[in-house]
């Protein structure tokens, strides 16, 4: 009993801690952005406007960026199972695809719906996807 309460408490510290830790250095604006505190943060602020500020102006750049260069933002997460320019390696090469045929293989993933072998691991992937996510994506893809 007391060995599974230990795994027990080291899971959730694990589970816990590492989203936070992920989340003070991912260096996508999440968490600590600044790395400082006290006097550095107020001279951080003042030169920033701070956190609503600099959340506000990232807010307009996405607004303001093509299709393209969001569907390459959101890119990052096909990496690593599709390659850099979509040449594949785990999964397959999506290189060469339409637009369309993309948007619907996602659309299909996000359904839940069985395409082949790696269908699971796609559906997570999938579902964390919205409508323009996946147009974004898919007119990336093609532009590759």
């Amino acid at each position: 009993m007391f060995k599974n309460s230990i795994h027990i408490i080291l899971f959730a510290c694990f589970a816990i801690g590492l989203p936070l830790w992920a989340m003070q250095t991912n260096e996508q604006g999440g968490g600590n952005i600044h790395n400082c505190s006290g006097e550095c943060y107020k001279q951080w602020r003042e030169q920033t406007g701070g956190v609503v500020v600099v959340a506000a102006a990232q807010a307009a750049a996405r607004a303001e960026a093509s299709p393209t260069e969001l569907g390459k933002q959101a890119y990052v997460g096909c990496v690593a199972c599709h390659g850099p320019n979509g040449e594949g390696g785990i999964g397959p090469a999506i290189a060469g695809q339409s637009a369309t045929d993309i948007a619907a293989k996602l659309l299909q993933y996000k359904n839940g719906e069985t395409r082949g072998g790696q269908s699971a691991l796609m559906w997570s992937q999938a579902a964390q996807l919205s409508d323009s996510d996946i147009e974004n994506l898919s007119i990336y893809i093609e532009a590759q």
